[in-house]
């Protein structure tokens, strides 16, 4: 007498429990598609378009950020260094080079989730292109690691993995035209441990 409902009821739980979990798990695995990667630094310049695909959509609006036009600017992300290994808190990188052209560019340290990361009272863990040292010929070296350096450094937290965000503002690479032939800086490890 019970079976049938109980049986109609398990299906119902099963479909609406997959299809709720299946579109969460999609939200939060990425921006949408449409991703570019260059050296490492991966940016998905249709996000912020009006012909964004919904997942895209859903994202962002789920995640509450505002993203850029495609002409106000292009949010670039690095989570491994140039060797693919995933960057971490318990190692030292430099990121080297230069930055596409831009009229302005931030660079912060976030959690695999985006958000800004706090590596303690008064320590330095974003730098912008007016702040940030560079060579004659325009290049520059950052320095990221849990322990101060000279020149260039940005703070990290000892443990857990970590991105780097940089955020190109008022540049040619934001539109489809600008995306071929970008020089990004290399992010590479120059120390693991004490």
């Amino acid at each position: 007498m019970f079976r049938v409902p109980l049986i109609v009821a398990i299906a119902l739980i099963i479909a609406f429990g997959g299809g709720i979990l299946s579109a969460l798990s999609m939200l939060n695995a990425s921006v949408g598609f449409g991703a570019i990667e260059v050296a490492g630094w991966r940016a998905f310049p249709a996000a912020q378009t009006a012909s964004a695909d919904p997942y895209a959509k859903a994202h962002r609006a789920k995640g509450g950020r505002l993203l850029y036009g495609s002409a106000e600017g292009l949010q670039f992300t690095a989570s491994r260094d140039k060797d693919g290994l995933t960057l971490t808190g318990t190692c030292s990188y430099r990121m080297s080079g230069r930055t596409p052209t831009a009229r302005l560019w931030t660079l912060y340290v976030a959690d695999p989730a985006g958000n800004p990361l706090d590596a303690g009272a008064d320590l330095p863990t974003s730098k912008n292109s007016q702040t940030v040292l560079r060579r004659s010929d325009g290049t520059f070296d950052i320095t990221i690691s849990r322990t101060a350096k000279s020149g260039n450094w940005l703070a990290i937290p000892d443990t857990g993995s970590f991105q780097l965000v940089l955020t190109l503002l008022d540049t040619p690479a934001a539109a489809s035209t600008g995306l071929s032939g970008l020089a990004m800086p290399v992010i590479e490890q120059i120390g693991c441990g004490q």
